[in-house]
């Protein structure tokens, strides 16, 4: 990083306090961030949100703005971004999972599925996403949703990855 006179220079001012203040604020908006030694660079992604505390989701609760940190969506959501990939949702099989169509779902391609994950799998040549469940040597692919009917493989089953996280946008 420049220097605060370096940065004056640069963005046309005569005042390193006026750098000083911008730089501030950039460090609260967590675009910039101080190491230990107080040198400053860009933080890895600089459209991370403040985490500004909890939220009572049950019995309303006095709360207070407490600023817990900075949060990445994209390092929140996926562990391994070499070996994820986000898929649209259609249709309302896992409604019951919380999953609804239009919602984005984070899959991991490398991840081996545990009983009760959800995945998304290729069934005798079609795809789906569906609860993983295995018996002995049977596969189960349960959807959440009273409607759809358990899944059993016929002839070819493809786990194709793990849903290890669900995106909603609430309003366009």
């Amino acid at each position: 990083m420049p220097s605060y006179s370096e940065m004056a220079e640069i963005i046309g001012v005569r005042s390193k306090s006026v750098v000083h203040f911008w730089v501030a604020k950039l460090l609260d908006g967590g675009i910039l961030q101080k190491d230990a030694k107080g040198f400053l660079s860009l933080t890895r992604n600089p459209r991370a949100l403040k985490l500004a505390g909890e939220v009572c989701a049950g019995l309303p609760t006095s709360a207070e703005e407490e600023i817990r940190g900075i949060v990445s969506f994209d390092e929140y959501l996926v562990r391994n971004p070499e070996t994820s990939f986000l898929l649209s949702v259609k249709g309302d099989s896992m409604i019951d999972a919380g999953i609804m169509e239009k919602d984005l779902v984070v899959v991991e391609s490398k991840r081996e599925p545990k009983n009760g994950d959800i995945v998304l799998a290729e069934v005798d040549g079609d795809w789906t996403m569906k609860y993983f469940h295995k018996k002995g040597e049977m596969v189960v692919l349960e959807a959440a949703n009273s409607r759809y009917s358990t899944i059993i493989p016929r002839a070819e089953l493809r786990i194709a990855g793990v849903i290890t996280a669900v995106v909603r946008k609430y309003h366009q």
